[in-house]
């Protein structure tokens, strides 16, 4: 039956809701409002239809403060020190690193806005095809819909655990939802997941890029039960496995021989790549859709790539994550920017503020502290190819899922259950592109990864210098692995939880604030608009 209506965003009390058009390469139709007697979607139609959704998840990972910073900069491999031209911001940087953040910081709230947006947008276009198609013809879209829902849930799990689980886009007038728990969560995302891989398209091509295909919902129940224990309070170990030999036996990905082609600017045919971000800046206009790069290079570093405009140089690695590597490794040689720095014309380049303006512009592996440091401190980041002439907006699209990720995740679910050759057989084969020259290093063994890791955990800045090492962290050496090959990629805190370091270690400036930092409070001003709602422990 039809129904004439135009759907309006909905504010909830706990977030605020905005309906948002899709972002891609691939697609530029806009159908997030649409008169239903006037539009009847054919079978074609769907796919950009469901597109509605997708655009908040480059917004949830990679605007301002988002899931990004939550998952890196409150880790052990990248920081954000004060430098000659700022980045104190009011401590909102150093609070994010240190572990003391409030509940009415940006970091705090910004991932629980943009997360509640993707699932008022996909629960909105689900209400309006249902109103439109009958439940057979509409199964496939809804079913890709739930998916994409249950990544948001994913990401709110993950962050705060215990939030309000939202099914329903005609909702009453002062609706107030009720509170979940982190366990329901968790069996709300695995029962979204699982009652929709059978609808989903087997298909990996262009027209299911950037979508929820089979492979991808299979992806995020992995890593949902990888998360498992931690999420739910028991160990699915053995049902990550399965979830990873789907995708492995599909034979429809791969790993590139060079992990770098995983990052270029044109990267959309990577066959490693199972869910990608779609980012073009001819259509992705926020000003912060996805700028690493201005946030992590120095002003003379406009000449390098011949920038459209200025970074801003804030951001870098970690000095004792950087020691970690091998020097051979490709993945420290080609993912991050370090020594002496030229424009595209190869002329030296100089720091221009600062105690040290006017010297070489070369990046060392030091910085004295997270309260004060010059252009020349910390590793640079270059995971992301950073194309000549680019703008503030990287044109690369931003690979969520990888097959290396699902490589990973088998193994560290073989190691965890006593099959350690197994797990090193894998790692082995995920290193080999990393020492094409000295293969004899890309070679490890079960009894290595069983070993500590080899991060020299402790307070280490001009202030105060501490001694931990990693030596005690059970599967270190595994968790270095995870290190080495994904750093950048949006993730180190959730494998720091899971390994139980987050919460335990001192790297750099940062000490540990407490278990219960592992979870991120409720905003603070949604507390004070949903009386519904208990803040989280410790907040």
């Amino acid at each position: 039956m039809k129904r004439k209506y135009i759907i309006k965003s909905l504010v909830f009390m706990m977030a605020l809701f905005f309906t948002m058009p899709s972002c891609t390469k691939l697609e530029n139709e806009n159908f997030s409002e649409f008169i239903a007697e006037d539009f009847t979607p054919t079978e074609s139609d769907l796919p950009r239809i469901t597109r509605a959704a997708y655009g908040d998840w480059r917004k949830v990972l990679l605007l301002w403060d988002g899931y990004w910073r939550v998952q890196e900069v409150s880790a052990d491999q990248v920081v954000i020190p004060a430098r000659p031209n700022g980045w104190v911001d009011g401590g909102v940087h150093k609070r994010i690193f240190m572990h003391t953040w409030l509940p009415s910081d940006p970091i705090v709230n910004e991932t629980w806005y943009r997360s509640y947006a993707g699932i008022n947008n996909c629960n909105r276009v689900m209400f309006q095809l249902e109103s439109l198609l009958d439940e057979e013809e509409a199964a496939p879209a809804i079913a890709e819909l739930r998916a994409l829902r249950a990544s948001y849930y994913y990401v709110l799990c993950d962050v705060y655990g215990n939030v309000p689980i939202v099914t329903d886009f005609d909702v009453p007038d002062g609706y107030l939802p009720e509170q979940n728990t982190r366990k329901e969560v968790y069996d709300f995302v695995v029962k979204e997941l699982e009652e929709s891989i059978p609808y989903l398209t087997e298909e990996n091509n262009s027209e299911t890029y950037g979508r929820f295909n089979e492979w991808a919902a299979r992806t995020l129940l992995a890593k949902v039960y990888l998360n498992a224990e931690v999420w739910s309070g028991t160990p699915q170990w053995d049902k990550c496995i399965a979830q990873c030999d789907s995708v492995i036996l599909s034979n429809k990905y791969s790993l590139e021989p060079d992990q770098k082609n995983v990052f270029v600017t044109e990267n959309q045919n990577s066959n490693e790549i199972i869910y990608g971000i779609s980012i073009d800046e001819n259509y992705t206009t926020d000003w912060n859709a996805f700028d690493i790069h201005m946030q992590t290079l120095q002003p003379s570093n406009q000449a390098t790539y011949d920038m459209t405009h200025t970074p801003w140089g804030g951001m870098c690695a970690v000095p004792q994550f950087i020691e970690t590597f091998d020097s051979e490794d490709k993945r420290l040689i080609n993912n991050f920017i370090y020594g002496q720095q030229y424009s595209s014309s190869g002329d030296m380049l100089y720091c221009t503020m600062g105690d040290l303006a006017g010297e070489p512009l070369a990046y060392i592996n030091e910085i004295p502290s997270i309260d004060a440091s010059q252009e020349i401190h910390g590793f640079r980041f270059g995971k992301f190819e950073i194309a000549m002439g680019a703008s503030n907006i990287l044109n690369n699209d931003f690979p969520l899922f990888r097959y290396a990720d699902i490589l990973m995740m088998k193994a560290e679910c073989l190691l965890r259950t006593g099959y350690s050759d197994e797990a090193a057989q894998i790692v082995t084969q995920i290193r080999e592109r990393a020492f094409p020259v000295t293969s004899g290093k890309a070679a490890v063994t079960g009894d290595e990864l069983l070993q500590g890791s080899v991060y020299d955990y402790g307070v280490r800045d001009n202030n105060s210098t501490t001694f931990e090492g990693g030596g005690d962290i059970p599967y270190g050496r595994f968790l270095d692995e995870l290190g080495w090959e994904f750093n950048q990629e949006g993730r180190r805190r959730q494998d720091l939880i899971r390994f139980g370091v987050f919460a335990e270690k001192s790297w750099f400036s940062h000490s540990p604030e407490g278990d219960y930092r592992e979870l991120f409070p409720i905003p603070l001003n949604v507390m004070d608009t949903n009386s519904k709602l208990q803040q989280n422990p410790g907040y």
